[in-house]
């Protein structure tokens, strides 16, 4: 009994000690102001979190590895994987493919939302006409690959790098707009539908919604979060406000994940790292050297969906080895050490970089992307940061005008000025296509060159006006890695890579998001050493 009363004792100091420093309100570390005191001006600090990964991704903790080195013979002789040790910041991924029930919730959203728009639901449909042959007989596919239940969990394919990027910006504001109605900061999904009028018609957008541009009557909901602003005012009510991106509810960006990003996790060492010591290295993404299962239950059977040889692209009836003729479901075979499934096989996957032979040799060895086209939000009113928006509700984006923050009159000239170079006025591409895609800021006599806000293909030598003569490679080619259905075992390399325009598509390539993780990189910190670090100490004013 006394050991039980000590222990009780012991349980209900400590919650005191907790409850107690809880109650003690933060101070600034470089003022001594307090936070989140509405008397003193209303300052705000926000709880430090480590964010959660958004619906359908996992975890990928970041680290060093070698770009291209689980290659092993160049068999096509193209040079285009030189092995270069870099570094990937941790990230979310996809476990599965998208597939074609997900690509059907996108199309159904943009049906309800713009019934009259036809030509927006026929651009967003996939290119089912890809399944056609001229000496085989894939009808069937193109009638009921995309729609038809029996095909659901497939991955979705015949969709090009465009189609992916806006599939993205979708699931991005929808994952978003969830998470907002859910919690009570919009209006709730049941009384938005039941709301007088009907729903709310004009679409959610992340962007605009953290501008404060979509908020009032028939959109806030009942929880909005308090504004400790002591401007604000509310009519007597007590003051509120949206969610902000320093409430860290909202989630990143969906996006398609860059090729370093996507070799990383496909190989997914972390599995067989000890300490900082990789024990041993891969092929696929899978330990071994081969292609088949080595446990005893399911010894020979193939460990991802490819083409065996020349004919062979299931096995013998009877005993299907690999279980599929096609693309097979999102979650079939073993996921790899990450717990990411079909890293190699089933489908070929869209990543984010523009295609060059020498990429790998060129790119930063600290987060390596090739194909960034820098762009800024397009201002309606300047002097109220309120943005433009185009017919679907979406910020328009212009070609970047500098690679620094400009002084304020400049950024007014340019946001008065100069706003053709945009995503609406340039449909078939994006704003670094545009002829004019250089902004013309008042010239400067030491400058230097103009900013180019394109810089897909930076320090190359390819010569865009020689496409099609001498070259099949320009700023519109983009990488696809992990081998399809159709693929000989080679193709399965995580460091095999080969390109597609970005207007093309292919029964063979399809896609799986990604999303950035901000703040720590460390995702697993159980168990493993930590320097201490001290609180910041309380100010306290004699």
């Amino acid at each position: 009994m006394k050991i039980l009363f000590t222990k009780t004792a012991l349980v209900l100091l400590a919650a005191g000690v907790m409850m107690s420093s809880c109650s003690q309100k933060q101070q600034s570390q470089k003022t001594g102001i307090t936070y989140n005191d509405r008397t003193n001006g209303g300052y705000q600090r926000f709880r430090q979190t480590h964010p959660s990964p958004g619906p359908g991704l996992v975890p990928i903790e970041g680290g060093t590895f070698v770009l291209g080195g689980s290659a092993g013979q160049d068999v096509a002789y193209e040079y285009n994987n030189v092995r270069r040790r870099v570094t990937v910041p941790s990230f979310y991924m996809d476990e599965t493919e998208v597939s074609n029930q997900d690509w059907l919730d996108y199309l159904h959203w943009i049906n309800i939302t713009f019934t009259d728009d036809r030509e927006l639901y026929y651009n967003a449909t996939p290119d089912t006409l890809v399944w056609r042959r001229p000496l085989s007989y894939n009808e069937p596919y193109v009638d009921n690959y995309l729609r038809h239940p029996a095909f659901q969990d497939y991955p979705v394919v015949g969709v090009t790098w465009e189609q992916a990027q806006d599939y993205c910006v979708w699931r991005t504001d929808r994952t978003n707009e969830n998470i907002l109605r859910q919690r009570g900061n919009l209006l709730a999904w049941k009384d938005n539908a039941n709301q007088k009028g009907g729903a709310t018609k004009e679409p959610f957008n992340t962007d605009i919604y953290l501008n404060g541009q979509y908020r009032g009557q028939g959109i806030d909901g009942k929880k909005m979060m308090p504004d400790l602003n002591p401007n604000a005012t509310n009519k007597g009510a007590k003051a509120v406000r949206p969610v902000r991106m320093e409430d860290g509810i909202l989630k990143q960006g969906y996006r398609l994940p860059s090729e370093a990003e996507w070799e990383y996790a496909a190989l997914a060492l972390a599995g067989n790292t000890e300490f900082e010591n990789i024990n041993d290295g891969k092929v696929y993404p899978w330990n071994g050297m081969g292609v088949r299962s080595p446990k005893r239950a399911t010894r020979g059977l193939m460990l991802a969906n490819f083409k065996r040889s020349s004919g062979d692209n299931a096995g013998v009836g009877g005993y299907l080895n690999d279980k599929a003729d096609i693309t097979a479901p999102v979650r079939s075979y073993q996921p790899n050490d990450f717990g990411l499934y079909n890293m190699a096989g089933n489908v070929n996957e869209w990543v984010g970089d523009t295609y060059r032979q020498t990429s790998f040799e060129d790119v930063d060895d600290f987060n390596p992307f090739r194909g960034n086209e820098f762009t800024n939000k397009r201002l309606a009113d300047p002097s109220k940061g309120l943005y433009a928006k185009d017919k679907f509700g979406r910020p328009i984006k212009d070609a970047a005008k500098s690679g620094h923050k400009l002084k304020y009159s400049e950024f007014i000239a340019a946001q008065q000025g100069g706003q053709n170079n945009s995503i609406e006025t340039n449909p078939k591409g994006t704003p670094a296509d545009s002829a004019n895609a250089v902004a013309n800021i008042p010239a400067n006599p030491v400058a230097g060159k103009a900013y180019k806000a394109d810089l897909r293909d930076y320090a190359d030598s390819v010569n865009n006006d020689l496409y099609g003569t001498t070259t099949l490679v320009n700023n519109h080619s983009k990488v696809y890695k992990g081998g399809s259905w159709n693929d000989m075992a080679y193709w399965l390399n995580p460091s095999t890579r080969r390109f597609m325009n970005q207007d093309e598509a292919s029964a063979e390539v399809g896609f799986r998001c990604a999303m950035t993780l901000v703040g720590a990189p460390e995702i697993y910190p159980q168990g493993k050493p930590h320097l201490k670090v001290k609180k910041a100490k309380a100010y306290k004013s004699r």
